[in-house]
């Protein structure tokens, strides 16, 4: 094990032997194995953007087989889905990349100005198809699994510049490590400050946002002081370039990586392989 993923895991002095197993299963596994950053394949869109707006671009990613081999084979860290997808290859694929079972869900067959989440599967389903994670959507434990939160402010009480305002985010992050999560996932922070009370203090602090490394150096900040491992999404699909760009903002800024979906798997496999070997080569800095 290395020194990084030993350090990792001393951060987390109040969890069981159990716990801290499968978060080095996670950190030492795939192509950034023992450096201490993570690419996460998550394909969870089926619910919550619906299957034609999620796979139809991709017509084999509506196979929950594909999604499988396009981990392995990518060397992703983990892969993590809704009980579903993952029940359809649990067993064939068994041993060969690290789960994470998606609790909770919410789809868009309504449209809401507060949504929630519904449960959709449970810790014993994780404990049966051999997961080392759960995960849960919050909208701002467990047996011995590493818990992965979705931390997404949303709401009529905010804008929605104010869904990724870099002190929302930030609070999120936090809200999240309060709560008890080893992995935290939230967006990527814009320079948007929704809250006055809190940009006066930004603002009288002169706390940096004006970067986005800057920023993703801040959410880490918040959720304590960097001892908690801060994973961002990939959003909607988007250009390369502006995908690695990110990429290399999250890297340069101290975050732990990215989960990242519909940038994947809504692209032929040979292209999504490329796709993500060049992520992975920024994290690792074999790749500038």
């Amino acid at each position: 094990m290395s020194e990084r993923v030993k350090e990792i895991l001393s951060w987390y002095g109040s969890d069981s032997p159990g716990t801290l197993t499968n978060l080095a299963r996670l950190l030492t596994a795939g192509t950034l194995a023992g450096t201490g950053k993570l690419v996460i394949l998550p394909v969870d869109q089926g619910v919550e953007h619906g299957p034609a707006r999620s796979f139809a671009v991709n017509p084999p990613a509506y196979d929950p087989r594909y999604h499988f081999e396009l981990a392995i084979e990518a060397g992703c860290n983990a892969y993590a889905a809704p009980l579903g997808f993952l029940e359809a290859g649990a067993r064939e694929f068994a041993g060969r990349v690290p789960l994470i079972l998606k609790l909770n869900n919410h789809d868009v067959l309504l449209e809401e100005k507060d949504p929630n989440q519904a449960i959709t599967g449970s810790v014993r389903d994780a404990l049966r198809l051999g997961c080392v994670a759960i995960g849960f959507t919050i909208y701002p434990g467990s047996e011995h699994l590493a818990v992965v939160i979705w931390s997404y402010p949303r709401g009529s009480g905010l804008s929605k510049d104010g869904e990724t305002a870099t002190d929302v985010t930030a609070y999120a992050a936090h809200i999240a490590a309060q709560l008890g999560a080893h992995i935290i996932k939230v967006k990527l922070p814009s320079a948007h400050l929704e809250q006055a009370a809190a940009k006066k203090v930004y603002e009288a602090t002169q706390v940096r946002i004006g970067t986005l490394a800057e920023r993703v150096r801040h959410v880490v900040q918040a959720a304590f002081n960097g001892r908690r491992i801060v994973i961002f999404s990939g959003g909607a699909a988007a250009k390369d370039d502006q995908v690695f760009d990110e990429v290399r903002a999250i890297r340069d800024g101290g975050g732990f990586g990215s989960i990242i979906g519909r940038n994947s798997f809504q692209r032929k496999k040979p292209d999504a392989l490329k796709f993500l070997g060049t992520v992975m080569g920024l994290y690792a800095g074999t790749q500038k």
